[in-house]
Formats: structure tokens, sequence, C-alpha cells
């Protein structure tokens, strides 16, 4: 018995009409179903035929798609500012001399992620038809598949090594890694880990590169969801290597400090700064020198409201041959530069004395908690007599961790003072900005990707993307913008910017206000014309 099923696509609003068979299915006993798809229903209810994958038939007259016909009217000035953007960075070249067939379709990508905030790639096709952008034509959700299956491998690290070429001069690059959840069970890296954001979801993990003065990314890796980032500096070393990346300086957070990472940093011969923990004995030993006089006005930073002092030390440096089946030994000079703020201090302390009373009395009231047994014997000396608790704080442990709150330390191989050292580490946070670009503007806080291919392919315009927008919010802090504009108001300001084009006549280019102009000015452009 056949039937006609229609079925209406949630995110194109397209039904489709199939064709249900019924039959008996003899091994598993059961009546079962077979649909095949005949068309979809236009608006009067009539099913147009087509090929049974969606596409409409080739002997069947097709409905031409939204592409721009000879004469349009089209939205101009966000997209121009795209252009210009790339122009002036070499980000266009570098493209096109990596991806001659397919650039136009990564720019008109990515320009679509930047302008249409958090919107899917469904609805490129509107978008398309009211703007002027690189490709010019529509590109459907089975064309950006096909484009996201056509970044291969070789041609984004051809493209990194071009891209690299734009570093400034001693640039420090902060390194960090975020994770990206995915309701995808097929992907290979989507793995469960530390999620940073707390969310039970699997996740791939994104490691990427920033320029510390450029304030762009210049490199980035996928990883799987459970790498802790101590395990991800090795292979990023062997990956930039590979891509020629010479005399490196890098910025590091916390996470990605040990003893093996640092000796492979001077192994590389490359520069640094990392945080690490003051819990280290190297760390503390170096510390007990200088820790009286630490607060005295001389050593305060007045413009980061906190006490600082650098000590210059000795890094024991080892590396194991395995030709030779030996260590070899050698001193290593390093700087230590300490911080200290007093707030964080007495908060930390305030919140330390809450958790010991808090803890004495699970003891006292006989209410104890699995979870809190170490704290129990590390603070405490607890007796117990058949008619009494007793409990004693530990005053020496508790002097002991209470002597490093409120301060951090950083810990590099170049020399320079401790201002100098904050000011290059606390400006990776623009690797964090980007971790929210990425996860909020170009919607990936949720990978709904089903293939490897179109997984690595999305990624990458994504990245492309981030480049305009690092960009674009570097100059808009410069320039103290943000005072008139949030991005998208920025970027709505000059999208309404008009382009003309008819038949044997030049293309012209719509009024131009003066807050429009003020803007293209401050973006370090050329003003349309």
């Amino acid at each position: 018995m056949a039937a006609i099923i229609h079925q209406t696509d949630k995110r194109s609003g397209i039904t489709y009409a199939y064709e249900s068979i019924s039959y008996w299915d003899k091994e598993k006993k059961q009546s079962r179903a077979k649909r095949k798809l005949i068309g979809r229903v236009d608006i009067n209810g009539n099913i147009v035929p087509t090929d049974g994958r969606g596409r409409k038939d080739k002997k069947i007259e097709s409905k031409p798609s939204i592409d721009k016909p000879n004469t349009t009217r089209s939205f101009y000035g966000a997209t121009y500012l795209l252009d210009a953007i790339g122009e002036k960075l070499g980000l266009t070249k570098d493209l096109k001399h990596c991806f001659k067939d397919s650039y136009k379709q990564i720019l008109s990508t990515a320009y679509y992620l930047i302008l249409e905030d958090n919107a899917p790639l469904y609805r490129f096709e509107k978008w398309s038809s009211l703007h002027k952008h690189p490709y010019d034509k529509n590109i459907s959700s089975q064309r950006s598949s096909e484009l996201f299956a056509s970044i291969t491998e070789e041609s984004k690290v051809k493209f990194f090594k071009q891209w690299s070429r734009h570093k400034q001069q001693d640039e420090f690059w902060a390194y960090d890694t975020t994770s990206i959840s995915s309701y995808s069970e097929q992907l290979k890296q989507i793995q469960y880990g530390h999620n940073k954001e707390s969310d039970p979801l699997a996740q791939l993990n994104l490691a990427i590169v920033f320029g510390e003065k450029s304030n762009l990314p210049f490199y980035y890796r996928k990883l799987s969801g459970n790498i802790p980032d101590s395990k991800t500096l090795t292979h990023l070393l062997a990956d930039l290597k590979q891509l020629d990346f010479e005399k490196l300086k890098l910025v590091l957070d916390r996470g990605f400090y040990s003893k093996d990472n640092i000796n492979e940093l001077f192994e590389k011969h490359l520069k640094f700064i990392v945080s690490t923990r003051m819990s280290l004995s190297f760390i503390q030993s170096n510390l007990e020198n200088i820790y009286d006089n630490f607060c005295s006005y001389e050593y305060y930073l007045p413009q980061y409201e906190l006490y600082a002092h650098t000590v210059s030390t000795i890094w024991k440096y080892k590396k194991y041959r395995p030709y030779k089946k030996d260590t070899i030994t050698k001193e290593k000079r390093v700087y230590l530069h300490y911080y200290y703020n007093i707030e964080k201090a007495a908060h930390d302390e305030k919140v330390f004395d809450n958790k010991l009373i808090e803890y004495k009395n699970e003891i006292l009231s006989q209410k104890t908690v699995k979870e809190h047994q170490s704290f129990y014997d590390k603070y405490f000396i607890i007796k117990k007599t058949p008619k009494k608790i007793s409990v004693e704080v530990k005053l020496d442990e508790v002097a002991i961790v209470k002597k490093t709150y409120g301060f951090f330390v950083l810990l590099s191989n170049e020399k320079m003072d401790a201002t100098k050292a904050l000011q290059l580490y606390r400006n990776k946070d623009v690797v964090e900005k980007a971790f929210g670009n990425l996860k909020d503007r170009l919607s990936m806080r949720r990978l709904l990707v089903s293939s490897e291919q179109s997984l690595d392919g999305k990624l990458f315009v994504e990245f492309i993307a981030l480049i305009y927008l690092s960009y674009i919010k570097k100059q808009m802090q410069t320039k103290n913008l943000y005072k008139q504009y949030t991005l998208q108001s920025l970027l709505d300001k000059i999208d309404v910017i008009e382009y003309f084009e008819y038949p044997n006549t030049k293309p012209r280019v719509g009024e131009i206000l003066e807050k429009q102009k003020d803007i293209f000015k401050a973006m370090g452009v050329e003003i349309p014309r």
C-alpha cells in the first residue's frame, strides 16, 4: 500500500513530499515502510518533482537561484570595509595564493559569519541577495559543505606559512586553548574532558596562537577534548617548526607549566613568559630573601595597584640523550617576577578562615564529608575520646599556606623588568577575547557538523573570520570607538551604504555620511568611492 506523506524541514521551511510504501518483513515478522522522496510542495499544494536528493530534476525547468542580475542595488559599506582590511593585511592575497579556485567563496562565507551575528549558514542565500560580496553568488548549504571539504591540510599549511610573514618583529605570541562542546558522537576528537565552561557535553579543544602587538591570530590547531594544556606544547612547537616559524617568543598560562615544557623551550632556544604555581618549592625558596620588605613603597606599581620584585636565578636544565642513554644538566639564567595584591591577600585569607571554621564544625558535629578528608588531615589535629571530640588547628600549616596569599609569579628567560613582563602577560587576554568571538559571534559554542572534513573546513573559515574581527576590535579600542558603538552597531552603521550596478555603466556608490567616513578613517582604510 502506498501513501503520500508531507514533511517540513524546520531549518529551511520547505515542505517535501514522500511516497511511503508498506510491506511485510518476513525476518522481523512485522510491517515496515519504505520512503522515497518525490518532490517539494509549492504554495498551491502541488508537488514539484525532484531527482530524489532534494535537487530539481535536470529535465524540469528550474527556478533561478537568487544570484544578482545585471542591474543591482546592494548593501556595500560593511563588505567594502572587510575587502579593504583584507587588502591592507595581505590576507586576501595570501588566500588567493593558497586557494585559487575557492578563495572568493571562503571570503564571502567569512564575511557572512562576521556580519550576520550568530546566523546559521543556510540563511546565506537571503544575505547574498542583498549584499555585494567577493563571490557575488549564492552558496547553498550543499555548496558550503563542499567548500569545507575542499580545504585540505596541505592548503592550510601553505596558508599558515604565508600568513606568518605578517608577524611583527620581536612580537610575543600568546598561546592558549579553549573547549568547544559538540552534540556529535561521530567525530574522533570529540571527547569528555575538563570543560572550561562546565558544559556537560563532550568536547573538542581548540588552541590558538595570537600576536601580542598585532592582536591578530596566526595559527590554530584542534585537539582531542581530553588532552590537558600541559601536554599540548610539545606538538605545538613541532607544528611551528614545520611551518618555518623561527625565533618565537611565547606567553603561556599556568596550565602549560611543567619542568619538561620549560626544558623543551630552552632546548628549542625560544624566549618565553609563563605563569607558575606559588606552591612550587623553587618559587617559594626564591621568595624568602625578598619577602620581609616586599611591600616597600619603591616596589609599588600604581598603574596595576600591585607590589612587584624581579629575582634573577638559575634553572637547572636537563635533557635526556637517547642515543647516548644519558642526561646532561646545564644552568640556565631565568627571571622570576613576583607580584603581590593586598586586597586579594585579605580576601583569600578571609575565605580560608571561613573554611577552617566550617570544616572544624563538621568534625565536632560528627558530620564529616568524605571529600574534605585531605583538608582535615592537613590542617587539624583531631583527638577523640569516648565522651568527647576535640579539634586543634595546625597553626604552622596554616601560616605556610597563608604566606603566599595575594602573590602570583611569572617565569621568563628574557631579561626585563616586572612591569614589562606583566604587561606582556596581560596582553594575552586577546586570546580569551578571541575565544569569546569564536563561540558567540561566530556560532562555535556548539558544533553541529557531522564529518571530520566539514569540521576542519569550517574551523578554517572561522579562523579567517576571526582575523577580520580581531583587526576591527583592535582599531575600535585604539580609536576609542567603544564609547560610541558596539561592534554590531558599528558594522550596521556602514552596512547601509549602497552599491549600484547598471548595464554599460560604471558602478556607483551611494551617499556616505560624515560619521560613516569617520569609521573608515578609524579603521585605517580608504573611504569607498
